[in-house]
């Protein structure tokens, strides 16, 4: 796969993977779920999930640390001004930091995958999914896993190649 496949296929993924509703229960279950999955597999990760105005869950497995929330804070501020998922712009922009024109202090926005941005019908973009721990094409496939499985969707549609 190439980069714009991949490209083409992270838009797809923010498109389809859409929330019919999301509140507390919907944060809690699909957080939930990460959580257990983090366990299951040994994985040290963050999870945030939020509406834009509060969190609704949050979660960290052993072996994280303060620097994982901290990536996690600047991922979900990236996710809601650029209103895409941060692993695309790792993908269009490459892992460089965003330049002082941008406006996007580094201090306060990241470009590194793991941040997804959540779509509810009739409302657009209102919060995000945001997991810190793993490189960040993994972190960004462990959030759509997560949707995919909450969505009864099948994984294997949506799940980006090993790079």
């Amino acid at each position: 796969m190439t980069t714009e496949d991949d490209i083409a296929l992270v838009k797809r993924q923010e498109l389809e993977l859409v929330l019919p509703a999301l509140d507390e229960a919907v944060a809690f279950e699909i957080g939930s779920s990460i959580r257990a999955r983090a366990l299951e597999e040994g994985l040290s990760l963050v999870v945030d999930i939020r509406t834009w105005d509060r969190q609704l869950f949050f979660s960290a497995t052993p072996g994280t640390s303060a620097d994982n929330a901290e990536w996690v804070r600047r991922k979900i501020n990236s996710v809601r001004r650029f209103q895409r998922a941060s692993y695309r712009l790792v993908l269009e922009r490459g892992e460089v930091p965003f330049s002082p024109q941008s406006g996007a202090d580094v201090a306060d926005y990241v470009i590194a995958g793991g941040g997804f941005p959540l779509r509810v019908p009739g409302a657009g973009i209102i919060g995000s999914l945001t997991i810190s721990g793993l490189p960040g094409r993994k972190d960004h496939g462990v959030a759509v896993d997560a949707l995919c499985d909450h969505l009864g969707r099948n994984r294997a549609d949506f799940a980006l190649p090993e790079a």
